[in-house]
């Protein structure tokens, strides 16, 4: 007897979606955080990267991901960040471990292969994240850069699905996957 998936779980794998968006590095001098995302409800984030798109300048440092409810920060990644002074593009940033692990950087000037910790690990870190109420809610990009400004341009992407009626992370939505 064969078993006939319920309309819930089919409803559930529709709902998982990929949003993305282009952020232009702009510092100058200083550490700022760049809204990514804004989130509604509560998501379940599945998996969390970046590319760079455009060279990013010199001095760019203490690249992480954090949540901000405009009133206090939660870092996704490890605040101390990974370095990406004058990565070109191409180079990939992924949230590979705990909140405590710096972002992983695969740098396309050598070519890049990394395995999972062990034998059926995701390669990526989930999580969840909740809007605080009354309160604009988002997941910044954030660094520290010496240039006057910097420069290059980073596309965030993230693959989540709603666990509340009203969860979502608005950026420039990819249709749900099929």
């Amino acid at each position: 007897m064969s078993r006939i998936p319920s309309a819930s779980s089919i409803v559930v794998a529709d709902r998982i979606s990929e949003t993305s968006v282009d952020l232009t590095l702009v510092a100058n001098n200083t550490t700022v955080s760049m809204v990514a995302f804004t989130l509604t409800g509560t998501v379940l984030v599945h998996a969390l990267w970046a590319e760079v798109t455009t060279v990013i300048g010199a001095n760019h440092t203490a690249a992480h991901f954090r949540l901000n409810d405009q009133g206090a920060t939660v870092d996704i990644s490890a605040a101390g960040g990974v370095v990406l002074s004058g990565e070109k593009a191409g180079t990939m940033l992924f949230r590979e471990g705990l909140v405590a692990t710096a972002l992983i950087k695969q740098d396309n000037t050598v070519g890049a292969f990394e395995d999972a910790a062990a034998a059926g690990d995701n390669m990526f870190s989930p999580f969840t994240v909740t809007k605080k109420t009354a309160a604009t809610t988002t997941i910044d990009y954030r660094y520290s850069s010496t240039d006057t400004p910097t420069s290059g341009v980073l596309t965030v992407h993230a693959l989540w699905q709603p666990l509340s009626g009203d969860g979502a992370l608005d950026g420039s939505v990819v249709p749900p996957l099929s």
